[in-house]
């Protein structure tokens, strides 16, 4: 029963981000919210949605493995298997915006999180926490990132490069319906997956990390992994990585912020090392995208390498 539950949590976690992110998307069409507005914050936050409740209420629920781990695999996921699934379909155009700002971003987004985390090697105290503390850290990064890009679709706008000609004719109560109704299933699909991951972990002998790190960080990421091929396909490359970049931003800085400001996580010595290896794979991904502005099918093949590579790692390291 506990397995057919994890499923039907998954399903509505993912049904629920497509249906979430489809209706704040139209609202924000017919609003003419320049699309760098709608790519950076709704599209992307809209599918780590799904991170985001799973770790505030494993944060809530004193599961503080699957709330760190859950951030942390579904980041690497993202910049190697991700990023690497759709470049193989279409080569990846990189904007210079996105290699002078936004992935460096990102980047800071993860040497704040090992900083932050390295209690004991930085204050010599007993244990590493991520404490309230540490949380409004991160949201206040997070309001940094948010005036940033407000300020590029505001500058845009000036430029008149908003890309929106006419208002889309659009059903306010359908999509307002979809938002909410997309929101609900995200939040119900997401205890379903907390409660039954952790149960599972404990039957199998696997750590509460491992499972953030595994099943949880794919599960929650598969979203991304969706938009983003669906983005290649129409050769949207530019909403394809921007997805991605957003994504991380957001899973660091605002879901560990918040759910660490609602109740403080332990940190396991053991995400040391994938904290150090998604910093990595964003360097790599960095250089990559320096190579002619763009992340062609050879480096698509390096990253969905290294992801798996890194699964088999992590299942034997536990």
């Amino acid at each position: 029963m506990t397995y057919i539950l994890l499923v039907i949590g998954f399903v509505l976690l993912i049904k629920g981000a497509d249906y979430f992110v489809k209706g704040a998307s139209s609202i924000a069409t017919a609003l003419q919210v320049s699309p760098l507005l709608i790519g950076l914050t709704i599209v992307a936050f809209g599918t780590s949605s799904p991170e985001a409740t799973v770790s505030m209420v494993a944060a809530f629920e004193g599961n503080a493995g699957v709330a760190i781990g859950n951030v942390v695999g579904s980041n690497i996921f993202n910049i190697t298997f991700v990023v690497g699934v759709t470049a193989l379909l279409y080569p990846l155009k990189v904007e210079s915006e996105t290699i002078r700002k936004e992935i460096p971003f990102t980047l800071l987004a993860g040497v704040a999180l090992l900083i932050l985390i390295s209690d004991i090697f930085l204050q010599s105290i007993s244990g590493n926490f991520i404490t309230r503390s540490d949380g409004f850290i991160l949201l206040l990064f997070f309001a940094v990132f948010l005036y940033y890009i407000f300020e590029v679709a505001r500058r845009d706008r000036k430029k008149g490069t908003s890309g929106i000609s006419n208002p889309v004719a659009t059903s306010w109560g359908k999509n307002i319906v979809f938002t909410i109704g997309g929101l609900a299933a995200i939040i119900f699909g997401g205890d379903l997956v907390v409660d039954g991951a952790t149960e599972i972990a404990i039957s199998l002998g696997m750590s509460e990390t491992l499972v953030g790190l595994t099943i949880i960080a794919i599960g929650t990421s598969l979203p991304e992994l969706i938009t983003s091929i669906t983005a290649a396909i129409r050769k949207e490359s530019e909403i394809a990585l921007g997805n991605i970049v957003g994504s991380n931003i957001f899973n660091i800085f605002f879901v560990l912020g918040a759910a660490s400001v609602i109740s403080p996580l332990a940190v396991d010595s053991k995400i040391f090392v994938d904290v150090f290896l998604m910093i990595i794979i964003t360097i790599v991904l960095l250089l990559f995208s320096r190579t002619n502005f763009r992340v062609g099918k050879f480096e698509g093949i390096i990253l969905a390498i290294a992801y798996i590579l890194y699964m088999i790692y992590i299942i034997i390291r536990n």
